[in-house]
């Protein structure tokens, strides 16, 4: 039997949920500002979980998910404890922006500070509500506004039980990635919290195939930890690779972009990704693959600057791997079966 869930001054019981609002700070013209979490709290004891979304107020294809996951039928015979915050950084949700209002980012924030700045003081109840409950964590993100990712999950290098949740969320691509200073997974992982990084999508647009893909994928690690059954839970589609390091392709001038691959296409070294012109079509430069991969982000700008990041290239160990897995990922961008959403998202 699973015990009465504590967060904030709330007190959810075995076999309940809630939504939950916990205070952050009080806006300028006196709106108060909460930190809202919804609590599913299983009858049985079980890991406890959370699932976050929009720490950067612009990636809104979290909250998508989020809303789906709570809708989920797995989740009506719940094991353990889940916390779904769909909205972390509400003001940068509200304001369609990235930062917070004193222009700090969140994610470079944590652990924060009861008296610090606005995003520390955020960042501090955040870990001290959220995260320091919990076992495991599941954290979702999108490219920045004008780029799109492949949905992706990225890992902690040396960590063997994050890779076998990193395999049974079964993201087309799963990335090793160095923690940075001030993040949320760097944080809860040095407080023994493990936390898979959901990268899909673009800034302040939705996208079905990475919302499927995250939902599938995060009831798929639920699966895997006990806390739901199997029974509704999507298969894992197509042949996800693995890549240890990534490459950027850069803009070798300004202009206009032609892109002539997609997110998912593999790629050779010296493959031409675009073709960037000037607006009389006089001059020509080719924007060429550095490595052979998969590509897993690009811009969708047409105007860029000399520099400027276009293509990032995922790379396997193999480059085998990277094409019979580009092969495969027709299945992975091939629309799943429609369901009713109280049957599965």
């Amino acid at each position: 039997m699973n015990t009465p869930f504590e967060i904030g001054t709330e007190i959810i019981l075995p076999g309940s949920r809630r939504t939950v609002d916990l205070p952050v700070s009080v806006m300028s013209d006196h709106t108060p500002v909460t930190l809202s979490a919804h609590v599913v709290n299983g009858r049985r004891a079980g890991p406890v979980m959370f699932v976050s979304a929009a720490i950067h107020g612009d990636e809104v294809i979290g909250a998508e998910i989020v809303r789906r996951l709570l809708r989920a039928a797995p989740l009506q015979r719940l094991t353990g404890t889940l916390i779904a915050v769909p909205i972390v950084n509400a003001y940068g949700f509200l304001n369609q922006s990235r930062y917070l209002p004193d222009r700090r980012d969140l994610n470079r924030c944590f652990p924060g500070h009861s008296e610090g700045s606005l995003a520390a003081r955020l960042g501090h109840i955040f870990m001290k509500e959220v995260v320091s409950r919990c076992d495991i964590g599941i954290d979702l993100h999108s490219a920045a506004v004008g780029r799109t990712n492949l949905p992706q999950i990225r890992l902690t290098p040396g960590n063997d039980r994050l890779r076998a949740l990193g395999e049974a969320f079964a993201a087309p691509v799963t990335m090793l990635s160095k923690v940075r200073d001030g993040s949320l997974r760097g944080e809860a992982e040095a407080r023994g919290v493990d936390l898979l990084l959901y990268e899909a999508g673009e800034g302040l647009r939705f996208d079905e195939f990475a919302a499927r893909a995250g939902v599938a994928g995060i009831l798929r690690v639920m699966s895997q930890l006990g806390m739901i059954s199997s029974k509704g839970v999507p298969r894992a589609r197509g042949t996800p690779v693995f890549c240890e390091r990534s490459t950027w392709s850069r803009a070798p001038t300004g202009g206009l972009l032609r892109t002539l691959k997609a997110s998912g296409d593999y790629v050779e070294a010296g493959a031409v990704l675009g073709i960037i012109s000037d607006p009389f079509g006089e001059v020509e430069a080719e924007v060429l693959a550095q490595d052979t991969g998969i590509v897993v982000g690009r811009t969708n700008l047409p105007v860029v600057n000399e520099g400027d990041a276009v293509f990032h290239i995922a790379i396997p160990k193999r480059a085998a791997h990277a094409e019979a897995a580009a092969q495969g990922m027709g299945e992975h961008l091939e629309a799943a079966a429609l369901f009713d959403e109280d049957e599965i998202i």
